[in-house]
Formats: structure tokens, sequence, C-alpha cells
């Protein structure tokens, strides 16, 4: 048995999310489907997270198990050819056995994405703000994260997780343009909904609603009704997912 990473990434609109779903498509249903097809047996799929409706990769990585080495060159082609067009696979590397995509990933980074013009081409990809917000005491506000590590606050309710702590590495907003913001944040996990409630926190703190203490009472509270309302995921996008190297043949 060779177990494999596959490197993929998708435009999340069309799908209720990574995980496959008893009610509408999923990114891993697909990519299930067309590796089932390719290798001619029932093929799983684990992915490095679960993305929520609508939100997009640039990276994500999944593994799955072969009864025998493949070409990985001719095996991403043909994925390619086979899955549909808001799916792509960068490529397919080879890994121990005891390669997990998700338990053995250190970190994973998102990206969210601001906008204070209205654009037809970036509509579903950007949040739209109607005023330009305090970017400065947004970021002021995002490095406390790096101070804190339960983050109960911004996790959805009831989750099945043991654990509400996360370890945040990275976390800052920078301008893409004129009128373009990007929320980058990067941690050893995220909770459901973490990112999400996170902006529509400190978007309070950039409108002048939230003091950058009164942010830091929230992560404190551990309470998710008294941090912000959770942005629209259309603009959120996993960009990376990093590993050790050993686990690489």
């Amino acid at each position: 048995m060779q177990r494999y990473f596959i490197y993929l990434c998708y435009d999340g609109s069309a799908y209720h999310g990574w995980q496959i779903q008893p009610n509408g498509s999923s990114v891993q249903e697909v990519l299930m489907q067309a590796l089932s097809t390719l290798l001619r047996r029932p093929v799983e799929v684990t992915g490095a997270g679960r993305t929520d409706a609508g939100v997009h990769a640039r990276l994500m990585v999944a593994h799955f198990d072969a009864d025998a080495p493949l070409d990985t060159t001719l095996l991403t082609d043909k994925l390619n050819r086979l899955l549909p067009p808001d799916v792509a696979v960068y490529r397919v590397v080879p890994v121990r056995p005891e390669a997990h995509a998700r338990f053995d990933a250190t970190y994973r980074t998102y990206a969210y994405y601001v906008s204070t013009s209205k654009s037809p081409f970036n509509r579903r990809y950007s949040y739209r703000l109607f005023r330009t917000p305090d970017f400065e005491a947004m970021n002021h506000a995002a490095s406390q994260l790096l101070l804190h590590t339960d983050f109960t606050s911004f996790s959805k309710l009831h989750t099945d997780v043991k654990t509400n702590n996360c370890r945040v590495m990275q976390a800052a907003w920078t301008p893409v343009d004129a009128t373009t913001w990007c929320f980058t944040i990067q941690a050893d996990r995220f909770l459901r909904n973490m990112v999400r409630a996170i902006v529509g926190t400190l978007l309070q703190v950039g409108q002048g609603k939230l003091s950058i203490e009164g942010f830091n009472q929230i992560i404190l509270k551990r309470d998710r009704c008294s941090a912000g309302t959770s942005v629209p995921g259309e603009a959120l996008f996993l960009i990376d997912v990093g590993y050790p190297d050993e686990l690489f043949q």
C-alpha cells in the first residue's frame, strides 16, 4: 500500500464545503469520484481541513492510498481532465504510510479579502465594505491574537472538538490595491467558523465600535455571543498547509 498527498485548489462557490454532505455537492466528493474512476476501485480521501460552504482554497492537501506505486505526473494530468473546471490538482506526492493530511499539518494559513469599492468581478471573492475602516487599529487588535490560546469566543457552538486551544503564529491586514485589503492568519489549527468570526469582530474595531481592550476581553470571556457577527464565506481562502519534511519520501 502506498500513501499519497494530493495538492489541489478549488473555487468553492458551487460547493457545500470540503466535506461530503448528504444534501449537496462537496469538493471531497468530486475528488473521490475522480480518483475512484481512474484507479477503478473505491478511494477514500482525507483532507487537511474542512472549508465551509462557499469557501475557496488556493491550496488544499488531502491523502489517499493506492494498491501499487502510481505515475504521479500521469495521474495529475488525468485528474485535471476528469475533474470539473472549478477544481484543479497541482501535484500528487508519495509520502510515508503513516502520513496524515489533517493530523500531521503543522500550520494552516487563511486569507480573507475586503474591498471598499464595488466590482462585478470580485463580488464572489471579496467582502464589500461601504466605508473604509481603521486598518491600523484592526492590525493592533489582530496582534493580540498571538497572545491568546483559547479561542472559544470565535468558535461555532456545539462542535465536537476536544479543545478550543489554537496557536496563532501570524495575523495581519495588508493592502492589496487602493481599495482592497487582505487579512492573513496562520495557526496550528482552526476552529469551525473561527476566521470569519475573528474578521467580523476586527471590523467592529475598525468601525470604532470596539476598543483594543474590548477585543481582548471578548477573547477572555470565551463566549461566542460576545464576539462579532461572522462575515460571509465567499471572501475566505485557504492558502497554505505545512508539513514536516520527514513525511515525504
